[in-house]
């Protein structure tokens, strides 16, 4: 067994750039129409803005399978990896076989936001060229993150079009197996699993060090999440969320999460025994990600800086945002991501830091990776969120904004060209072959899809 799956994750295709939306909307209906008998291709739904969102299903095997790209529009890895696989299951009679399944993917499940991230798709990739196009909506506005929940005080019920799709397909199927395609931006090669799987973490290690990838062993993403393993987390999901928020706000964490839940935490209602599997992989990567040395630097210092940094890079962003706010006459995607985040932050950071400041683990020196990702990496995530904010600027100055909405885009952008030089300096990163991320997402993906199988086979 693993042969056949072993032969496709060798023929990746040696991918330099990333597909947009019409180019993996044409490569599916090139599918369906030349394997008709075996790739169903339809409409599941639209858009906020009303673009179509399809669905492929192929096979009819006993166990089900939803894998689906860009849950967040700047995470376009899994569209290639979707892309090729569909294909593989297409022409690959052994590779169906091998895999009992009956596959439901959704290449693009932000399809919106992917168009708004195609500036830098093509390269080149840059930390600035990055950000200069970036988008990533609003966190009550994101495919993964508006499922239904009721947990506790929080209900929210208000779930976008295209998480809609997901909750159909999830209703219907029952999946026994999710993967939910995100992909980190500067970092390491890290994963979240829905079980403890000791069988798995070999492989997914493996995997990393076949391909000469780093593995991110510094700070976890969110305090919140339990480590499993070695660059292995369970699922972070709103639950968890909401329990660390109410012991470190001294306020309903209700009143704090203004969006839903995730994938996971929903379809575990329909399917208790469903294994969902994220493997976040980054675009640029420096050799200190992965460094265990010890430093003299207190990890609770280190922690407690990036949240003083967190802190003043809020309240800069805030103070421009209230100059020109009366000057915004658009509700464009940006200003709905900028007005949120900055609705947010503040409980955010200050649930952040009473958390830095009491939490044992960090009552020790911290590694060069610690260190490297609460000083640099962070640095790295702010450039980001100017980005937008430029680019919200630009889209009111296209539509005939005045003068002093020039003024600060003329501001913004000389200060995004600072920080990315800084971080230049700072950084001794390389850029991740897009070939290379394709490979790990996609062994990851079918590894776990024939533990899942197998599990199921002896339960």
């Amino acid at each position: 067994m693993g042969d056949v799956i072993s032969e496709v994750i060798k023929n990746v295709p040696d991918y330099k750039v990333f597909m947009t939306v019409e180019e993996l909307d044409k490569s599916s209906f090139s599918l369906a129409e030349k394997y008709p008998d075996l790739v169903k291709l339809y409409e599941a739904g639209r858009s906020r803005e009303g673009r179509p969102v399809y669905v492929i299903r192929i096979g009819d095997g006993k166990n089900k399978a939803l894998w689906f790209g860009c849950p967040h529009p700047n995470e376009p890895i899994g569209t290639l990896v979707i892309d090729y696989l569909s294909w593989q299951l297409a022409e690959n009679d052994k590779l169906r076989e091998e895999l009992d399944y009956t596959w439901y993917f959704i290449k693009v499940a932000d399809v919106d936001g992917l168009k708004l991230n195609e500036g830098w798709l093509k390269g080149p990739y840059t930390p600035l060229h990055y950000a200069k196009n970036y988008y990533r909506p609003a966190g009550n506005k994101q495919v993964e993150w508006t499922f239904p929940i009721e947990y506790k005080t929080l209900r929210f019920n208000d779930p976008i079009p295209e998480t809609r799709v997901l909750m159909s397909i999830i209703q219907e199927a029952k999946p026994d197996f999710i993967y939910s395609l995100h992909n980190a931006g500067f970092g390491g090669v890290y994963y979240y699993i829905s079980e403890e799987a000791p069988l798995l973490y070999p492989l997914y290690y493996k995997f990393v060090k076949d391909l000469d990838l780093p593995l991110s062993l510094g700070e976890p993403e969110v305090p919140w999440a339990k480590k499993l393993a070695e660059a292995v987390y369970y699922m972070v999901s709103t639950p968890e969320y909401y329990d660390y928020l109410e012991e470190h706000l001294d306020k309903d964490p209700a009143e704090v999460i203004k969006s839903g839940t995730d994938s996971f935490d929903y379809a575990r209602r329909f399917n208790s025994h469903v294994f969902e599997l994220v493997t976040e992989v980054p675009y640029f990567y420096d050799p200190r990600i992965e460094d265990l040395t010890v430093v003299d630097v207190r990890r609770r210092d280190a922690v407690l800086d990036n949240v003083a940094e967190s802190k003043k890079y809020y309240e800069e962003l805030n103070r421009r945002y209230n100059m020109v706010k009366d000057s915004l006459r658009l509700n464009t995607r940006f200003r709905e991501s900028i007005e949120y985040y900055l609705s947010v932050m503040p409980d955010s950071i200050k649930a952040m830091e009473n958390w830095a400041r009491k939490a044992e683990e960090l009552e020790r020196n911290a590694t060069m990776a610690e260190v490297f990702d609460n000083y640099q990496v962070a640095r790295f995530y702010r450039l980001l969120m100017l980005g937008m904010f430029s680019r919200m600027l630009k889209a009111e100055i296209e539509a005939g904004g005045d003068g002093l909405l020039k003024k600060v885009l003329e501001e913004v952008e000389a200060e995004m060209k600072q920080r990315a030089e800084d971080l230049e300096r700072e950084l001794n990163y390389s850029v991740i072959p897009v070939k290379k991320l394709v490979t790990l997402q996609l062994a990851a993906g079918l590894y776990s899809a024939l533990y899942v199988q197998l599990k199921n086979t002896f339960r």
